[in-house]
């Protein structure tokens, strides 16, 4: 028997495109792993009313860990549109599949490392080495969504905050409402992912992400449960910046800057733009990790356009190899994998159309499992 049971969740779009590529570096890599197919993506939601089977979830809870490429995700209105018409009409509500397996396996770390290449064309800089932290199941992202606005709910608001009064004589037909709730456990335990994480690779700061000044209570919370984590780790500074400051000073500064931690939203704007600095979403991987199960994508979207026509840039999908095998224990092939995907990089001869190549996204999966 195998040792590790991977799920492999193409999604759709060009997640087919770049799992196609994954699979030519992990016949390379040959772990002793057996890869099972699992559905998700848009096609299910329009014939069966859910991006998410049933069956998906089973085949997930047997599983190590999962790769996932890439999914389409849509507003209400339209992804009611797209509908089967039998399905049509009969309240099914769209949602982001990837959400839903991160709070349903519990996986609230979302890790993003953000590392420049060195002969990227696409880079800001070549010495940048960002690692976001980002709260994954919790904040605005949670979905705890009104709309209409309901009476009772609103007649709480109001009888708890007197800044209710802004919306005086406003019809609660025409008030959207979206929660942003914190927990204590929820902020302490990406924090100290983050301060775990700095110790084990030698950063010297964590920086912390917030807006406490405007959005006092959740942000307040993530500060204040930060600063007691930090005394736990003397030998790590712990540096508290406002998210748009933060903006500024990645622009401005980005060398600066070692582990980032932040909630939800602002974790998810940051690590963009993070990624954008090593040559864009074509270089960023993320982890989706719990304390028992973990799921590893690559961080850009579907891109219609471009399916079928293996065009695309798989290196986040690779990069999302190396952090599922970091996550296995199975350090040195994940070691491995990264000095090949920067060899070839570095060396220039195959690069796909958005580092000014022309290379094809499997003669890029090629080129990176030659040099293994």
């Amino acid at each position: 028997m195998a040792k590790y049971r991977i799920a492999l969740m193409p999604g759709d779009g060009i997640g087919k495109d770049v799992m196609d590529a994954a699979q030519i570096v992990l016949e390379k890599i040959a772990l002793d792993a057996e890869y099972i197919p699992a559905d998700i993506g848009w096609e299910f939601w329009c014939k069966e009313g859910d991006a998410l089977p049933q069956r998906t979830v089973e085949t997930l809870k047997t599983c190590n860990c999962a790769l996932f490429a890439a999914i389409t995700s849509k507003p209400k209105e339209e992804a009611e549109a797209e509908l089967v018409p039998e399905l049509q009409g009969k309240g099914l509500v769209y949602r982001s599949p990837i959400v839903r397996l991160r709070q349903m396996f519990d996986l609230y770390v979302n890790l993003r490392p953000c590392k420049a290449f060195k002969g990227n064309p696409l880079n800001f800089r070549d010495d940048l080495d960002l690692v976001v932290f980002r709260e994954n199941t919790q904040g605005l992202y949670a979905g705890v969504e009104f709309h209409p606005l309901p009476e009772e709910v609103r007649g709480v608001l109001e009888a708890h905050s007197p800044r209710m009064s802004a919306f005086e004589g406003v019809p609660s037909d025409e008030i959207a409402l979206s929660c942003r709730i914190f927990t204590r456990e929820g902020c302490r335990r990406i924090v100290r992912a983050a301060f775990e994480y700095a110790k084990k690779f030698g950063y010297p700061t964590v920086t912390l992400v917030e807006k406490p000044n405007v959005i006092r209570e959740t942000s307040g919370m993530m500060v204040r449960e930060a600063r007691k984590i930090a005394e736990e780790y003397p030998g790590i500074e712990l540096w508290e910046t406002n998210v748009d400051a933060m903006a500024m000073w990645l622009v401005k500064n980005p060398q600066d800057y070692g582990v980032l931690v932040s909630s939800n939203m602002f974790g998810d704007i940051v690590s963009d733009l993070c990624a954008q600095l090593v040559g864009g979403l074509g270089f960023a991987a993320a982890g989706n990790i719990g304390d028992e199960f973990a799921v590893f994508e690559p961080t850009h979207g579907s891109a219609p356009k471009y399916a079928g026509l293996y065009k695309v840039n798989p290196t986040a999908m690779l990069l999302a190899i190396k952090l599922m095998l970091d996550w296995l224990g199975e350090t040195e092939t994940a070691q491995s994998l990264e000095q090949a995907i920067a060899a070839v990089i570095e060396e220039g001869r195959v690069r796909t159309y958005d580092m000014g190549g022309d290379a094809s996204t499997l003669d890029m999966a090629r080129a990176v499992a030659d040099r293994l």
